[in-house]
C-alpha cells in the first residue's frame, strides 16, 4: 500500500520554514550550474552559428585556427583557377583570402587590456559572408587605414566608436563603420583590407583562404584535391564545420561548471539531509501510526526521498528561474584558439534547464536517503510513545 503523493504535498508545506531554506540552497546551486554552462552554450551557438554551408574554408595543413596558419600569394592564385569554384556574373571566381592578425586594446572600462582579432579581406570576403551587415557608418575603403568594428567590440574596447582613431602596428587607424554578425564568431573580430593588412603587420602570406564552391559536389572535390595535393600543404573543411570545431574555450568553462556544482551540491546535499532529519525527528508519532496502519517500511522510506525529491524539483525550477534573466546577456571571454576576445551570449536552453532541474532532483534523493532509511527503520512501539 503506497502513500498519496498530498501527503508528501502536505508535509512541505507544514514545515515552510525548514522547506524555505533547503529549496533556497538548492535553488543558487542550480543557478550556479545552469550559468556556467550557460556560458558554454553561448560558445558553441556563436561558433555554429557562423559559415555559409556553400563556402570551403582552407587553411595550412596542422593549424589549429586561421592566426596560426599561413597561406601564400602564390598558393592563393592557383586556387582561383580551381573550376570546381563558383563564378560571379563577370566570371570571376567567388575566393578571398584572408589575414588574421592580433592587436591588443584597451577595455571601455578601463581594467586593462585584451587581444582583439583583427581579420583582413580581399574584395570577396565581405559578399562571401552575407550574415555580416552593416549597421552604421561605412565600409572601410582600401589604402585608407580604415577599419570596421563589430557593434559587441565597440561596446567592450575603447576608442572602437566611428570617427575614434587607435595605434597599432606604429600606425593610426580610424574606425569608419559598424556590423553586426548576427550571432556568430565575426562579432568578435575588426575587419580591414587584406593587401592594406598584410603591409601593415609585415606579413608575406594570408592566414587563409574562403571559396564558394560551384555545387555540393564540388565542394567535395575541393576537399579531396586538397588532401591529395602534394604540392598545396593546405587542408579544406566546410566553412560551418569549420566554426563549429573551434570550440576548445567551451570546455574549461564546461569542466568548471561541472566542478562548481559537484562542490556546491555537497552543502545542498547536506542542507537537504538537516531539513529531513528534523522532519524524521517531529514526525515520529506520525511514522509509528503509519505502520500500525500496514505501511510497510518500504512505503516509508520511498516517501521521505519523493519529499526530499520534490523539495529539490521546486528548488531546481526556482533556479532556473532565477537564471533566466541572463538568457541573451552578452559577455566575453578568451578564446584557446585565438589568444583574443570572443563575445557571445549566455545560451539557457529548455534542455539545459531540464538538466538543471534533473540535477536538484538528484541532489535532493540523496540528500533524504539517509534520513529516509533512518525513517523507515523506527521501531512501532519506540515510535508511538514518543511526545
Amino acid at each position: 500500500m503506497a502513500l498519496p503523493l498530498s501527503h508528501n504535498f502536505r508535509n512541505v508545506t507544514v514545515r515552510w520554514r525548514a522547506t524555505l531554506a533547503t529549496v533556497l540552497g538548492i535553488a543558487m546551486v542550480v543557478a550556479v550550474f545552469v550559468l556556467v554552462q550557460a556560458l558554454a552554450v553561448g560558445l558553441e551557438k556563436s561558433a555554429s552559428n557562423t559559415g555559409d554551408p556553400r563556402n570551403i574554408m582552407i587553411v595550412r595543413k596542422g593549424s589549429t585556427a586561421e592566426s596560426s596558419s599561413q597561406v601564400s600569394l602564390q598558393q592563393f592564385q592557383t586556387l582561383h583557377y580551381w573550376s570546381q569554384i563558383a563564378r560571379d556574373k563577370k566570371g570571376n571566381p567567388i575566393v578571398s583570402a584572408d589575414l588574421v592578425t592580433l592587436i591588443s586594446q584597451p577595455r571601455i572600462d578601463g581594467k586593462g587590456e585584451a587581444n582583439v582579432s583583427v581579420r583582413g579581406l580581399t574584395p570577396m570576403g565581405r559578399f562571401l559572408r552575407p550574415q555580416v551587415t552593416l549597421v552604421a557608418g561605412r565600409w572601410f575603403t582600401p589604402g585608407k587605414r580604415e577599419v570596421v568594428v563589430s557593434s559587441r567590440m565597440a561596446k567592450r574596447f575603447a576608442h572602437f566608436k566611428i570617427g575614434d582613431r587607435f595605434k597599432t602596428a606604429g600606425n593610426w587607424m580610424t574606425v569608419v563603420g559598424e556590423f553586426a554578425g548576427q550571432n556568430s564568431a565575426f562579432d568578435s573580430e575588426v575587419w580591414m583590407d587584406a593587401d592594406e593588412s598584410r603591409a601593415l603587420f609585415d606579413r608575406e602570406s594570408y592566414s587563409s583562404v574562403l571559396v564558394r564552391a560551384a555545387s555540393p559536389q564540388a565542394a567535395q572535390e575541393i576537399i579531396s584535391r586538397l588532401d591529395s595535393d602534394k604540392r598545396l600543404p593546405l587542408r579544406g573543411d566546410s566553412e560551418v564545420e569549420y566554426y563549429s570545431k573551434q570550440t576548445a574555450t567551451a570546455m574549461p568553462i564546461r569542466i568548471l561548471g561541472n566542478f562548481l556544482a559537484t562542490a556546491m551540491s555537497i552543502g545542498a546535499i547536506f542542507a537537504a539531509m538537516n531539513t529531513m532529519y528534523a522532519s524524521v525527528g517531529s514526525r515520529t508519532r506520525e511514522i509509528g501510526t503509519l505502520r500500525v496502519l500496514g505501511f510497510r517500511r518500504r512505503t516509508i522510506l520511498l516517501s521521505f526521498i519523493i519529499e526530499g525529491a520534490l523539495l529539490a524539483a521546486i528548488g531546481g525550477v526556482l533556479g532556473c528561474l532565477l537564471a533566466l534573466p541572463l538568457h541573451g546577456y552578452s559577455t566575453g571571454t578568451m578564446s584557446f584558439n585565438t589568444f583574443s576576445e570572443t563575445v557571445f551570449q549566455f545560451r539557457i536552453t529548455p534542455w539545459l534547464a531540464t538538466k538543471g532541474i534533473i540535477f536538484a532532483v538528484v541532489v535532493g534523493v540523496v540528500g533524504s536517503l539517509l534520513p529516509a532509511i533512518r525513517a523507515s527503520r523506527l521501531p512501532v512501539i519506540a515510535a508511538l510513545k514518543s511526545v
